[in-house]
């Protein structure tokens, strides 16, 4: 495997020769299929890149175009091998895009993680019926945020406020300014959010991650009942790796176990990031191995790759 500084330079001499540095993302997104025998898709965005930090980076409705592009004219019996490098995004467009995939790939799925896939990543992660991590990979608690808020946090902290008034009436005027903040319908709108977060989370890996497992139930209801709950996983950001991941209960995989493979999909995440570093205004990037590329960039930056 190519390291770092290796594909970097790569990348630049390609840029100096006016060459598009698009053609080394599909070398090695084109290798990774040639390892495995089945479809890759990348799902990457520019969450990390300075500049990058707008409502686009992350999953949204706008995505499902992406995949229908990726989707199109492959052999849906290879199977499929979604990588993901995403910090998460609307939960709603979440489930949308999943049923999705789940429609043209069915049980035949697995997920890559080389770096992060957190929040909704981590939910299209139960979606596979293995989740490939490296010793660098991580995924993260999928409790829902409601203005930037733990919906979790919020209402444990209506609830612990109304016991301690309850207990003590004199104790209001220390919570009124909290408890003035609490716009209408906010604690149904936080439980609401944290119901769709489970039932999202639990429908996918009931159906194909513990699909033949006889202890689903159980094991379906620890796993949610840690990532989706901030009481257990403490914050939003908390990075969980593969040993996390396994003593959790969920069907995990080391990336370190296949050379090839590895070697194959940390050349690509590198080739990605060394791309979103390069140019700040990109905001998504999807791939898939037959070269086809779906570019989400700031207003007159679609060529970003070239």
């Amino acid at each position: 495997m190519p390291a770092f500084h290796e594909i970097y330079e790569e990348m630049q001499e390609a840029l100096k020769a006016q060459k598009e540095i698009g053609t080394i993302i599909e070398k090695y997104i084109k290798r990774i299929s040639e390892v495995t025998g089945r479809n890759t898709v990348a799902y990457y965005s520019g969450f990390m890149s300075a500049g990058n930090k707008g409502y686009r980076t992350s999953i949204i409705d706008e995505d499902m175009n992406g995949f229908m592009s990726m989707f199109y004219g492959i052999d849906k019996r290879k199977g499929l091998d979604l990588i993901l490098h995403t910090p998460g995004g609307d939960v709603c467009a979440t489930e949308a895009i999943g049923n999705y995939i789940i429609k043209m790939f069915g049980h035949d799925i697995r997920i890559i993680v080389p770096q992060l896939a957190m929040s909704g990543g981590t939910v299209w992660s139960c979606m596979g019926k293995v989740i490939i991590m490296g010793k660098e990979s991580s995924i993260g608690p999928i409790d829902p945020q409601i203005g930037g808020l733990p919906a979790h946090g919020i209402i444990s902290e209506f609830n612990r406020i109304m016991k301690e008034v309850k207990q003590d009436p004199q104790s209001l005027p220390v919570w009124k300014e909290i408890l003035s903040k609490y716009y209408p319908t906010l604690l149904w709108n936080c439980q609401h959010a944290l119901d769709l977060s489970k039932e999202i989370a639990s429908k996918w890996l009931a159906y194909n991650m513990f699909a033949k497992d006889k202890q689903k139930e159980d094991k379906i209801e620890k796993i949610i009942g840690v990532l989706n709950s901030s009481s257990n996983t403490l914050t939003h950001n908390r990075h969980f790796d593969y040993e996390y991941a396994k003593n959790l209960g969920l069907k995990v995989e080391q990336l370190e176990k296949d050379q090839d493979l590895q070697d194959a999909v940390l050349s690509l995440h590198h080739a990605l990031m060394i791309t979103f570093s390069n140019n700040s205004n990109l905001m998504k990037i999807m791939v898939n191995n037959t070269g086809k590329p779906y570019i989400l960039a700031t207003p007159g930056n679609t060529n970003a790759t070239k």
